[in-house]
């Protein structure tokens, strides 16, 4: 598909192999994600979602299957040219923001371009400054980050996530560690950074009421995506 930002074609995952206690965890999941879209990745603990997103991130390989992103078949390259690939294509928001708490706001959104280019710029400080003024935060991008509510702090780490301009975002209960107003405020910034920049969001949750409210959800049940009613 010309347009689709993460193609993914009979994907299946494998642990233990050679094994008596052999277990395949995936079974063929095929699945395609297209420039701009924002989706929800729903399904049971032991579904096998953090297994598919460790893989989808680039953290983990399949053991057979396609994966392709930015369509790059990422199954032909090796550690060097998947973390390049990752570090440039994918961001990632956790449950738990993993700022670091000593750093500003500002120095924790400039961490990925630090690790790209070694030293600090003028360029890569109003970089920074352009991330947290969309994310609303202008106004707190000199504070340390453990003097900012957890709702700020999870707003910054989505400004870290677009530091290096990914084409795809992984976010894992980016919301899950949150109250409902600030959760919703999370979302909603999203949704606005995936219309805004054209990023493509995958976002797990539990929470059904905002996977309701996105482009589209899949359900993974026992290792296959379940098809849409």
């Amino acid at each position: 598909m010309a347009n689709a930002v993460l193609q993914l074609e009979a994907l299946r995952k494998s642990f233990g192999i050679g094994k008596p206690a052999e277990t395949e965890v995936l079974h063929g999941i095929a699945l395609t994600l297209k420039h701009g879209e924002f989706c929800a990745l729903i399904g049971p603990s032991g579904s096998g979602k953090s297994t598919l997103l460790n893989i989808i991130g680039l953290l983990d390989r399949p053991t057979s299957g396609k994966l392709y992103l930015d369509g790059t078949d990422t199954t032909q390259l090796d550690d060097a040219q998947l973390t390049k690939l990752r570090g440039h294509s994918i961001g990632f928001v956790f449950q738990y923001h993993h700022l670091i708490s000593a750093f500003t706001a500002l120095e924790n959104v400039m961490m990925p371009m630090l690790l790209e280019q070694g030293r600090p710029n003028a360029a890569m400080r109003e970089s920074a400054r352009a991330l947290l003024a969309q994310v609303g935060l202008t106004q707190w991008e000199n504070n340390l980050a453990s003097n900012m509510s957890g709702g700020q702090q999870q707003r910054v780490a989505i400004a870290r996530a677009l530091a290096m301009r990914p084409s795809l975002i992984l976010a894992d209960e980016p919301t899950g560690n949150l109250d409902t107003k600030s959760a919703d405020m999370v979302f909603e910034l999203m949704r606005k950074i995936s219309i805004a920049n054209g990023t493509t969001f995958l976002l797990v949750t539990h929470n059904m009421d905002l996977a309701s409210r996105c482009d589209r959800t899949v359900e993974l049940v026992d290792g296959m995506i379940k098809p849409s009613a």
